[in-house]
């Protein structure tokens, strides 16, 4: 089989200076406010420093996956913002983490869309809720955006109703003004293609659209799936990432009923082969750093990363979050699972365990803690 090893490149060097961004304006003020000219992102082949991946935004501070949580990432000083997609019933790709809405909208609460609610068989698991392909962009446009935790960031429901659900070819636009990278991630690829809404097309047509038809280009494309992303290889040069969870298996390989889990693409011989489709390679953050399983401390890192790296891979961790409940048990602060522990230690234990980026719902802590781990490196 023919390597995509060729397109990725060596870890990040983190001795040398920042990337920069230019913020202006106090965070939570400047991210209400229009758009600002960014510059042109960086090619992500070409970073030198590690990046911080604004995961669905700045979702600690707003509500996921609208575009005021996408310029608050970028205020915050993150180099990426990411939208999970799914697509509309005429097939347009939004911005949500899941194609059932009910826990990120108002849509529970419209009446005119009350017989939308269903159940469907999503991967082999039945959901109930209102789901966004059986719903026009048009209709999509009436809903407004809800806090995703509310009893985890009671503050952020202040941000209710506020915000609509943004289109992909709309977030291009916002990275493009703002000089950032952006890292799609396509959604429940066997499913869609399963309903003949697939996402692959519509998702390159849109970078095409966008400009971004180069390995050099300002965006990573992610799958927790690996078929999708082999068919992406073949579609387009933009650097590609395998997300790999704790647990489990592609959906793909299930639905195929192949035995491959997300354990074997962590071993050496896997890890070779996702090198054949990909150029990063995403692993949840346990992955890197196991906990212990009386104390729930992390230890050691697992070979994971340089084995990555050694397969031409780089890698990127999800997701660190600020609150307790998120963290091992060696960052949190007190008993209280909402406050924040120390998530600029675990930010800096990630850096030294050698990942070359973070996706992080609070990119401000994440920011803070790289910049001062470089600092202090060179």
């Amino acid at each position: 089989m023919t390597s995509r090893v060729r397109r990725a490149t060596a870890p990040i060097a983190t001795s040398t200076v920042l990337l920069a961004l230019v913020l202006t304006g106090p965070p939570a003020v400047a991210a209400e406010q229009a758009d600002r000219p960014g510059g042109a992102a960086k090619p992500l082949t070409q970073l030198d420093t590690p990046l911080v991946v604004g995961h669905r935004g700045a979702s600690g501070y707003r509500p996921e996956h609208t575009l005021a949580a996408y310029r608050l990432a970028v205020d915050m000083g993150a180099d990426v913002i990411e939208p999970d997609l799914v697509p509309t019933k005429d097939g347009v790709l939004v911005a949500r983490h899941e194609n059932e809405i009910s826990g990120t909208t108002d849509v529970a609460d419209r009446p005119e869309f009350a017989d939308r609610r269903t159940t469907k068989v999503v991967d082999g698991r039945p959901v109930t809720g209102w789901f966004t392909e059986d719903f026009t962009l048009a209709e999509l446009r009436t809903l407004r955006a809800v806090e995703r935790l509310p009893e985890v960031r009671p503050a952020n429901t202040e941000y209710d109703g506020r915000y609509g659900i943004p289109t992909l070819a709309q977030v291009l636009r916002l990275a493009e003004r703002l000089g950032v990278a952006v890292a799609p991630e396509t959604k429940h690829p066997t499913y869609f293609d399963s309903i003949g809404l697939s996402l692959e097309e519509p998702l390159v047509a849109e970078l095409e659209e966008a400009g971004l038809t180069k390995r050099r280009s300002p965006v990573l494309v992610q799958s927790f799936e690996t078929a999708n992303l082999r068919e992406l290889d073949t579609m387009t040069k933009v650097p590609l990432v395998q997300l790999v969870s704790g647990s489990g298996a592609p959906y793909d390989a299930v639905a195929a009923g192949e035995p491959t889990t997300y354990a074997d693409l962590v071993t050496p011989a896997g890890l070779a082969e996702v090198a054949t489709y990909a150029d990063w390679l995403s692993p949840e953050k346990n992955v890197v750093l196991p906990r212990d399983p009386a104390t729930g401390a992390t230890g050691e890192p697992s070979d994971v990363v340089d084995d990555a790296h050694a397969a031409g891979l780089r890698v990127v961790v999800y997701t660190l979050r600020a609150e307790n409940q998120f963290m091992a048990t060696n960052f949190r602060r007190g008993t209280d699972p909402d406050a924040f522990g120390d998530m600029g230690a675990e930010t800096v234990a990630f850096l030294e365990a050698g990942v070359d980026a973070l996706f992080t719902d609070h990119p401000d802590i994440a920011v803070d803690a790289r910049d001062a781990w470089v600092a202090d490196r060179d």
